[in-house]
């Protein structure tokens, strides 16, 4: 029990951390792309953190896994983000060194928490807390691609574009 409870803290300070970084790059950065995608994913971390806490209390008074309360997390929207991003060609400035370090910073914070969560979901019995967790490391590896794709597009913007036209992206397709 307490094991769980120390993992479930661990993710809160995780998911915490996490949210600072995001918004004080999303402020720094005058890349609109990293700007707006540093927000979106800020604020989904937020969210993981109020239901990690919910969590954390219920667990601590209940000592087991909540039956009662349906413990779930919206899907990434950084898809749906990125998706938009293809279809604008307003910004396509690259980015600077500060926003290339800050992509890769937050794509170890990504990969680490993906398989923190995973772990979890391992280690639990409870087939809910299993879902939850499993739900988690998804949502974190979406934070990664799209991190990936960010760094892309930081890198060479205007190759970016290019490569998602030729895919479909910006006639609709996909």
């Amino acid at each position: 029990m307490q094991d769980r409870l120390n993992a479930l803290e661990t993710a809160l300070r995780n998911e915490m951390a996490e949210h600072e970084f995001y918004v004080r790059h999303a402020e720094r950065t005058l890349n609109i792309f990293g700007k707006m995608l540093f927000r979106k994913i800020a604020g989904e971390e937020v969210e993981h953190y109020e239901k990690l806490k919910a969590l954390h209390d219920l667990r601590q008074k209940e000592e087991r896994w909540p039956e009662t309360i349906p413990l779930s997390v919206k899907g990434t929207q950084v898809k749906a983000f990125i998706r938009a991003m293809k279809q604008e060609t307003a910004d396509i400035t690259a980015g600077n060194d500060d926003d290339l370090k800050a992509v890769r910073t937050a794509l170890r914070f990504e990969a680490k928490g993906r398989d923190f969560y995973a772990s979890l979901r391992e280690a639990s019995q409870d087939p809910g807390e299993k879902a939850f967790f499993d739900l988690l490391s998804g949502i974190e590896q979406d934070h990664y691609r799209s991190l990936l794709e960010a760094e892309e597009y930081l890198i060479d913007p205007a190759a970016w574009y290019r490569k998602k036209d030729k895919s479909g992206w910006l006639d609709g397709g996909a």
